[in-house]
């Protein structure tokens, strides 16, 4: 039996999941589950880190990413489903001295 490979989308508002095995590699299928069961295989985009994040669904440039239904960034380009989302394609807007009173 194959190893399942796992991502979890944990508030209905989350835009990524995180992945939750090892050796996730460009093209390997992946099943998204949610809090209610719902699932949904994707086949990832990148090679994708245990614990990091892929997009649940396609997100437009400058669209917040949303993990744990709270923002964590926004989109620097277009992110496509299955997607590695991370420092090269999204940029963290909390706490950022360059931004009046640190928000976006």
């Amino acid at each position: 039996m194959e190893d399942l490979k796992l991502a979890l989308k944990v508030d209905d508002k989350d835009n990524v999941a995180t992945i939750f095995a090892n050796n996730i590699m460009d093209n390997t299928e992946v099943e998204i589950r949610d809090k209610k069961g719902n699932t949904e295989t994707v086949h990832v985009i990148g090679d994708i880190p245990y614990g990091h994040k892929i997009a649940a669904r396609d997100i437009k440039a400058q669209e917040p990413i949303m993990k744990y239904g709270e923002s964590i960034g926004a989109a620097v380009a277009d992110i496509r489903k299955g997607e590695y989302v991370h420092i090269h394609n999204m940029v963290a807007l909390r706490g950022r001295g360059d931004l009046e009173g640190g928000k976006a």
